[in-house]
């Protein structure tokens, strides 16, 4: 989305996966996603995330993760002194936040075998309702991931799937969510919008009620920097019509186990502040209230949060320095390159020659 007020949005640069256990859920991500290219990794103290944490900092051990393969990445997330606290309830098909994240997947049919073999929480092939093939899996804390079929591909690592998708996100007001959505983050094409009781879901607790489920994309493709690897991105929106949902994070805290965020590379952060300002919301963090670049150890940059009309949690993220090759000092400066112009892919091709992890114990 780049916007005539100054600002653009050029796609997800993550999902944040809350855990209990940093090393295991990564482990679990590489072998069974391919999520294997180490972007940055932090084990700091969490200091500007106050309202989201009880009000006091919070140390946590965090990496984001890609796969090549094209897609957002994984924000894999835990708190370093402090117990996670999973949610007190099986969250249900319709709960209010991000209840499934969808990854690229190449081949479902082919992916889904291969997933079951080795892993029990696999739901059977199934379609979304425009008739894309998907499947669902879960994970070792019960997050649920949609693996969709799509072409996009970025760079051929010979891998079943790629990278984050998009999210499905619970709503109670479909209509002003469809306004908050395509209004902010420029989804502006409704490529379904369906109301019954949905069979894909069976991996999903609730998921014999009856259901609105709408999916959103942008009608034109994004443009920034990051844009080429993090490819198409969609949201998904469902309202329960058989109950009332809950609330994923009621009564935790941002980080604690689950989808804690979708986050957005953005450039033109002010601008963007005034914009969502405007629009009725305000950032409720602001990691650079002076203008100084916030440090987050291998990279840094400028990021903020909004809520959408349920107060699920959306970060953007404008991106001031990245590592290519750390160990010879090989950074990118964004500040000084057009930020419409999309990396060129050697650069994350030498991201994967020095960066790629493999399972550890």
């Amino acid at each position: 989305m780049a916007d005539k007020c100054g600002f653009n949005i050029s796609g997800i640069q993550q999902v944040g996966v809350g855990t209990e256990n940093f090393r295991k859920s990564w482990n679990w991500f590489i072998e069974m996603f391919g999520t294997d290219i180490r972007i940055l990794e932090d084990d700091t103290v969490a200091e500007r995330m106050l309202p989201y944490t009880g009000g006091q900092p919070q140390k946590r051990h965090a990496c984001i993760a890609v796969n090549l393969q094209g897609g957002g990445g994984f924000e894999i997330w835990q708190y370093s002194e402090r117990k996670p606290q999973p949610a007190g309830f099986d969250v249900a098909a319709g709960d209010l936040g991000v209840f499934a994240a969808k990854v690229n997947c190449r081949d479902v049919a082919a992916c889904q075998k291969a997933l079951s073999a080795k892993w029990e929480a696999v739901s059977a092939p199934s379609t979304l309702p425009d008739g894309t093939p998907c499947f669902y899996v879960k994970d070792l804390y019960g997050n649920c991931f949609q693996l969709v079929e799509t072409d996009f591909l970025y760079i051929d690592e010979g891998k079943l799937t790629g990278g984050m998708a998009g999210t499905v996100v619970g709503v109670t007001d479909m209509e002003k969510s469809i306004a908050f959505y395509r209004g902010i983050l420029g989804y502006d094409s409704v490529k379904y919008d369906e109301t019954g009781v949905f069979g894909d879901w069976s991996l999903l607790p609730g998921a014999d009620g009856r259901f609105r489920r709408v999916l959103l994309a942008p009608s034109k493709p994004r443009h920034g920097a990051f844009s080429g690897l993090m490819g198409p991105d969609c949201i998904e929106l469902v309202q329960a019509l058989d109950r009332t949902p809950r609330k994923i994070y009621e009564g935790r805290y941002w980080g604690d186990p689950g989808f804690i965020q979708i986050c957005y590379d953005v450039t033109g952060m002010r601008e963007l502040e005034k914009f969502c300002a405007e629009k009725g919301h305000p950032f409720t963090v602001d990691s650079c209230p002076g203008g100084i670049t916030f440090d987050m150890g291998d990279a840094s940059g400028h990021f903020t949060y909004i809520e959408d009309p349920d107060g699920t949690l959306i970060e953007f993220v404008e991106t001031h320095k990245v590592p290519v090759v750390k160990k010879l000092g090989w950074y990118i400066d964004m500040k000084k390159r057009n930020p419409l112009k999309p990396l060129p892919k050697f650069l994350f091709r030498a991201m994967g020659l020095v960066s790629r992890e493999k399972v550890k114990p």
